[in-house]
């Protein structure tokens, strides 16, 4: 059996949504961020040392990490499902949405998230305007052209194709939904980039999708 140890709004989301996709079958184990600082709690290092989630066992086996176990379950269980077929330009554009997703878009969303944090943390008084003026000069400097080159390459992207990989629906869309959702709630992605919008209202009605949202509950990122 696999058994998903799902922490509410994480990226673990979409591994729900894989399986359910997959239509497999699956165990929930479920972890609560700490309300204050949002980390995951401590019982995650038992499964994994890092105490990260998204992770799963299955058959003996402990995996991590989104994109490694997005191709796990695609390639043991998937049947030829989600993933276009070997040696096409359509498997190569799945294959580099796998890794960007993780490597290129989600870096300055987090950055922006850390130094979000920094200008609304409790501090001593004579220490705030500068701790907030220096998140703010890095922020508009830097995290926030960052965010804006992607989205723009993101956007123009989305022209090409109807999916990431190609016109066919795949498990590259499941992997980069995530930066996605991100941006919508805290990196500016709003109507001004329409395609990306349809991208994500498109997910948000699959059935799968909704099938993983009930079974996952809390998950912020989402927006109806």
């Amino acid at each position: 059996m696999i058994i998903v140890h799902h922490l509410n709004n994480s990226r673990s989301q979409r591994v729900l949504w894989l399986l359910e996709e997959l239509k497999l079958e699956y165990e929930i184990k479920c972890y609560e961020r700490d309300p204050k600082t949002m980390l995951a709690p401590a019982s995650l290092r038992q499964v994994h040392p890092l105490g990260k989630s998204p992770v799963i066992t299955d058959d003996g086996l402990t995996l991590a990490e989104s994109g490694a176990i997005i191709e796990y379950l695609v390639e043991r269980y998937g049947n030829g499902q989600l993933i276009p077929a070997p040696r096409t330009p359509e498997r190569l554009r799945y294959t580099y949405w796998l890794h960007y997703a993780e490597g290129s878009a989600m870096p300055p969303l987090l950055l922006k998230l850390v130094f979000d944090q920094i200008e609304k943390q409790s501090m001593p008084f004579f220490i705030r305007p500068i701790a907030r003026a220096i998140a703010g000069r890095v922020k508009s400097s830097f995290i926030e052209p960052q965010i804006t080159l992607h989205l723009d390459f993101l956007e123009a992207e989305m022209g090409k194709t109807e999916w990431f990989a190609g016109n066919e629906f795949t498990a590259a869309d499941i992997q980069m939904s995530f930066p996605l959702e991100a941006a919508a709630a805290r990196g500016g992605l709003n109507t001004s980039r329409p395609r990306l919008m349809s991208f994500l209202d498109r997910i948000h009605q699959r059935p799968a999708y909704q099938q993983a949202l009930q079974r996952g509950g809390l998950y912020e990122f989402v927006r109806f």
